[in-house]
C-alpha cells in the first residue's frame, strides 16, 4: 500500500493518476490528515493497517503501508515570509512527523523537496550535495524539512525539483496563457534561470524509484535498489523565465490554446519588483537520477508542447 500525502495538489493528484492506472494499491489524504499532528497520522496509518479506513476488506498484506509519498507541503514563496510559523509546521514539523511514522510502521519515505535549498550564485548544475544557502524562509523551511527526515530515518528519497507545473492547479503555465489571452503585452523576468518541470514526468520518475526498489527485491539481489538520499529531478536542459514564456506563447498559438496577439517582454527581477529575493541561477544536475534509474529525461521544452496540447490542459 502506497500512502500519498497532499494528494490533491497539483503533484499529488498526477502521482495518484498514476498510481491508478499502474494498478497500484494506492491512499490518498490531504488536509484532513493534519501532518503537523503526530497523533493524526499515526491514527490514520492506523485505520488503513486495521482495515478500519476501507469500506470492504482487502487481505492484510494489501493493507500494509509499504511506501509514503510526500507532496505536501507549504509552497507560496511571498507569503512565507509573513507566515513564517505556518511555513515552518507545514516544511520541516510535518516532515519530521511524516518520517517518525515512516520508520514506525516500517514504511519507505518519497519527500519532495525545492531548487530553493541552494542560493543561486551558481554557475553550473547543482549537484545533490552542493553548497546550500536558502534565501529566504521557504528554502529555509524546505531544506530544514530536508534534515529533519535525514535524522528520523535512513530509507528516504528526497527529490529536489523545481518550476513545477501541471494539469491541476494554478502553475506558471497556466498564468502565462491567461495573461496572453487578455493582454497586448505582459513583462516576464530574463534573469532567473533554471529548468520547467512537467509534473507527469516527476511523478513517473517517483514511481520509478518505488518500481526499481521493489524489483531489486523480487530479482535475487541481480539488481540493486536505487541508493538512498536525496536526488534531483527536473526536465533536461535550461532557461529564464522570460525564454519559458515565450515558449508557452508560441506553442499556446500553435495548439489554439491563445487566441490573441501578444508581446511578451523581458525585463530584470528588480524592475519587476518582486517583493522576494529567489535564486538567479537553480539548474539542477540529473546525472544521479539518470545513472540510478536508467531513465530518459525530455528536454524542458518536448514536454511543455505535450503538456500544452494535452487534452486535460485547462487553465483554471
Amino acid at each position: 500500500m502506497i500512502w500519498v500525502i497532499g494528494n490533491k495538489g497539483m503533484l499529488g493528484q498526477e502521482v495518484c493518476r498514476q498510481l491508478e492506472e499502474k494498478k497500484f494499491n494506492w491512499v490518498g489524504t490531504d488536509r484532513e490528515v493534519d501532518i503537523t499532528s503526530i497523533d493524526a497520522l499515526e491514527n490514520f496509518a492506523e485505520s488503513v493497517e486495521t482495515n478500519a479506513y476501507f469500506p470492504s476488506k482487502i487481505s492484510h498484506k494489501e493493507r500494509k503501508i509499504t511506501w509514503i509519498i510526500n507532496c505536501s507541503g507549504y509552497t507560496n514563496v511571498e507569503k512565507a515570509e509573513e507566515e513564517t510559523e505556518l511555513a515552518e509546521k507545514l516544511n520541516e514539523v510535518g516532515p519530521r512527523n511524516i518520517a517518525r511514522i515512516s520508520r514506525k510502521i516500517g514504511a519507505k519515505l518519497i519527500h519532495i523537496s525545492t531548487d530553493y535549498v541552494f542560493g543561486g550564485a551558481g554557475t553550473s548544475p547543482y549537484s545533490e550535495d552542493g553548497h546550500k544557502n536558502p534565501l529566504g524562509v521557504y528554502g529555509k523551511t524546505k531544506l530544514a524539512g530536508e534534515v529533519a527526515i535525514q535524522k528520523e530515518m535512513n530509507t528516504y528519497y528526497i527529490v529536489r525539483t523545481a518550476w513545477l507545473y501541471g494539469f491541476d492547479g494554478k502553475n506558471f503555465v497556466y498564468t502565462m496563457t491567461k495573461l496572453m489571452n487578455s493582454h497586448d503585452q505582459i513583462k516576464v523576468v530574463n534573469d532567473q534561470r533554471g529548468t520547467p518541470t512537467c509534473a507527469s514526468d516527476l511523478a513517473e520518475a517517483l514511481l520509478k524509484l518505488i518500481e526499481k526498489n521493489e524489483g531489486a527485491k523480487s530479482l535475487f539481489g541481480k539488481h540493486s535498489a536505487p541508493s538512498y538520499g536525496v536526488y534531483h529531478f527536473t526536465n533536461l536542459g535550461q532557461t529564464n523565465w522570460h525564454e519559458f514564456a515565450c515558449e508557452i506563447y508560441k506553442l499556446g498559438k500553435k495548439y489554439g490554446r491563445i487566441t490573441q496577439d501578444c508581446q511578451v517582454n523581458g525585463c530584470s527581477t528588480e524592475e519587476y519588483g518582486a517583493k522576494v529575493e529567489r535564486p538567479a541561477y537553480s539548474v539542477l544536475s540529473k546525472d544521479k537520477i539518470i545513472k540510478e534509474l536508467k531513465i530518459k529525461i525530455p528536454e524542458w521544452q518536448v514536454s511543455l508542447e505535450k503538456f500544452i496540447k494535452n487534452e486535460r490542459f485547462n487553465p483554471l
